[in-house]
Order: structure tokens, then sequence, then C-alpha cells
């Protein structure tokens, strides 16, 4: 390999190592308050769902006013990608207030996983009135947020 090609493919290299790592050196866009903000609407219109397959009364969204409060899990940050927890504070439809903690994993791109921390959502499936087996939607779900 002559001496021209060894630069050519050296500065490759490095400008691949500088793209990939250009996005850690600045401030992460996942915050919070970003994940807040997406996870509360989201959970509101999945409970108004849930209550039409459950054959329950309808109400809208936002009746269950949704607040939500989400650290990192096991990190020094308080931003980034990876390990999230999210306790969720809503209206029940008895208007009773409930408190859900969710685990979440947030990706690079502001997608994430959120799982209940707990069996208080009735597990993975719920049986309707009429004696069908419905997904729980509240139990496991994901959701987005503009990362830019």
């Amino acid at each position: 390999m002559d001496r021209r090609t060894t630069r050519t493919r050296f500065r490759r290299l490095l400008v691949a190592i500088a793209a990939v790592a250009a996005p850690s050196c600045g401030a992460s866009p996942i915050t919070s308050v970003r994940i807040e903000q997406a996870i509360e609407p989201t959970f509101a219109n999945l409970v108004q769902v849930q209550m039409a397959w459950l054959e329950m009364s309808p109400m809208n969204a936002s009746e269950f006013q949704v607040t939500a409060s989400c650290r990192r899990q096991l990190s020094g940050r308080e931003t980034g990608a990876g390990e999230w927890v999210c306790t969720l504070r809503w209206l029940s439809p008895d208007r009773q207030t409930v408190r859900d903690t969710f685990d979440l994993f947030v990706t690079t791109d502001g997608c994430y996983t959120a799982t209940a921390a707990g069996e208080s959502l009735g597990g993975p499936r719920l049986k309707a009135p009429d004696g069908t087996e419905v997904r729980n939607l509240l139990y496991a779900f994901e959701g987005c947020f503009d990362t830019t």
C-alpha cells in the first residue's frame, strides 16, 4: 500500500470516528422534561382506548390528568438514552388519584418502551365484561418524541 492510500484511509477513519463521537460530546436532547411531555399524552390516550375495549363509559383523554415524573435509573446523569423510571399520577375513571411506575428504555432517536414496574395495572391481559381477554394497553407500550 502506498503512502497516499494509507493517508486517505487514515483520514476516512478519523472522519468516521468523529461522526460517531460527536453526538456524545454535546448535551443530550433526551431529558426528563421531553420524556414526561411525551409519555403523558400517550398514556392518557391509551387509557381512553383501554376503557372502550373494556366497555366502560367513554372519557376524553384530558380527563385523566396524567402527570409524569421521570428520572434516570442507576446513572449519574439526568439526560441521555438508556434506562429511566417514570412515575405517572392520573385520575382513574372513578376520579381517584392513581400512581403507577414504569421502567423505560429510551433509545438515542427518542423512542421508548415503557413496562409497568408492578402488577397494579393487572398484568399483560385483562378480561372484558363479556369474558373475552384483551391486551392491557397500559402494561407495556411504546412511543417516540422529537429529539431536535
